[in-house]
């Protein structure tokens, strides 16, 4: 396995992880590897219009006109 060291990222980005690592219950690192994992090797990546595709149909235009 290797190692990656991440440099210089936002402070907002870093309070976010620490965040979403304590609503886990697991490190930050875990939570980094965590991330990296779903976003890089999940079956369920798709492309935006791959994405619009699995939108279920869920009534006519007219249904959602506002009033």
């Amino acid at each position: 396995m290797a190692d990656l060291v991440v440099r210089n990222l936002e402070d907002e980005v870093v309070a976010a992880l620490k965040a979403r690592s304590s609503r886990h219950g697991v490190s930050v690192e875990e939570e980094h590897k965590s991330i990296l994992r779903e976003l890089l090797l999940s079956p369920k990546r798709t492309s935006f219009s791959g994405a619009l595709m699995m939108i279920p149909d869920v009534g006519e235009d007219e249904d959602f006109t506002r009033i």
